[in-house]
């Protein structure tokens, strides 16, 4: 029997995230006190009244398939979402509901991407970036983003990082792992260079309602009426509604690739979970007390945290300002405790501290590591006690 795998399959590189969260897992399953840091969800349930919805819906006998680019009714919600937070317009046809955020960027670079075209990535990147673009037969192109430029890539940098096979480029505001957001005044400057070279903007706005202090969300596309027409709005329910588990993500954008992305999911997924849009119509419907409700509290741990994690001998620590990620600098705490590479370090820190943390190598960003504050206070606490602990009991001068 021939077992060889596909051409498209052998250069993926598996998730970083998962892999740890699942070695956390099993370590805390057989008995070892496992503090982990490595979740990408909210650490809250669902609110009632979306639970409440579902169940309603599957009572009503609402079980059966649905459209393959969603409900009209939950796109309509996404269309009043995006009046009202973005006063952005938009019709049924220039929306699509898919099988969370990661299922629809998936489906947008299958249909957008022909093989060889380009895709511009800020590093660091969401690790399902890069991945997904070689799986459409791209090519990501990475362009560093640095602490001291507070993880943001410039728009002469992504100009210069345009060749004649350019797709796309990708923002994601507010980041992971960064926790960081672009300006309006920064977005509109990258808009420009989209304009005049003529690519697609893929904004990624996940993270979109987990924003802290005086910091305000803007999306590119609301920047004129060109930065709207060459804009792909990524977004769903996953991290501001505490839904990760239900999948439900959309697209807003050009109607003619949104056409071709519905007509590939229905060669693929049917549609969306029904029970899961009807979650989500309530989660845009409904009332919104437990968004901002969720979003205090991530701004409290932060500023609890922060200033605990910056202490630790050897670390470097932008303070974000959105989404739940710490992205500490780690090289001269790695050098100084004996490793040479984040990934050894990490796994030091599971094994030895007791703390499961994110490499930053999958995340492009190898002298980082991601720690997630989408856990009780007391644990983030004690998590950075830990790895404090490790660190000066190992330092070497």
């Amino acid at each position: 029997m021939k077992k060889k795998l596909a051409a498209r399959v052998s250069t993926l590189s598996p998730s970083t995230t998962l892999a740890i969260t699942a070695k956390a897992k099993e370590m805390k399953e057989s008995g070892i006190d496992i503090i982990g840091l490595g979740a990408g969800e909210p650490d809250y349930n669902t609110p009632e009244n979306i639970l409440e919805a579902a169940y309603q819906s599957m009572k009503d006998g609402k079980t059966k398939y649905t459209p393959s680019g969603g409900l009209p009714a939950l796109k309509d919600a996404v269309i009043a979402k995006l009046k009202t937070d973005q006063q952005l317009e938009y019709t049924r046809q220039e929306i699509m509901i898919g099988i969370g955020a990661k299922h629809v960027l998936y489906t947008l670079f299958q249909v957008l991407l022909d093989p060889g075209d380009e895709v511009i990535i800020p590093t660091p990147y969401w690790v399902s970036y890069p991945e997904q673009v070689k799986l459409a037969e791209g090519v990501p192109v990475f362009v560093e983003a640095t602490s001291e430029a507070q993880f943001k890539v410039t728009a002469e940098q992504i100009r210069d990082a345009i060749t004649s096979k350019t797709k796309a480029v990708i923002i994601n505001s507010p980041g992971n792992p960064t926790g960081m957001i672009y300006s309006q005044e920064e977005l509109r400057q990258i808009a420009e260079v989209c304009q005049e070279e003529d690519i697609w903007i893929i904004s990624d706005e996940i993270y979109e309602k987990l924003i802290y202090g005086n910091e305000k969300h803007v999306s590119i596309a609301q920047l004129s009426n060109d930065a709207k027409a060459r804009t792909f709005i990524i977004n769903g329910v996953s991290k501001s509604h505490s839904m990760t588990g239900w999948r439900i993500g959309y697209i807003a954008g050009d109607a003619e690739v949104v056409s071709a992305m519905t007509n590939l999911a229905s060669h693929s997924t049917s549609n969306p979970t029904t029970t899961s849009q009807y979650a989500a119509i309530e989660a845009y419907n409904g009332p919104q007390d437990a968004v901002e409700s969720m979003r205090k509290d991530f701004e409290s741990r932060l500023e609890r945290i922060y200033p605990q994690l910056a202490a630790i001998p050897g670390f470097t620590v932008v303070k974000p300002q959105g989404a739940f990620y710490l992205l500490p600098e780690v090289t001269e705490a790695m050098e100084r405790t004996g490793f040479s590479s984040v990934d050894d370090f990490a796994s030091a820190l599971l094994t030895e501290a007791k703390v499961a943390v994110i490499p930053g190598s999958g995340f492009g960003s190898p002298e980082t590591i991601r720690l997630s504050y989408a856990t009780s206070i007391d644990l983030l606490e004690e998590a950075v006690k830990r790895i404090r602990s490790y660190v000066e009991a190992n330092w070497k001068e």
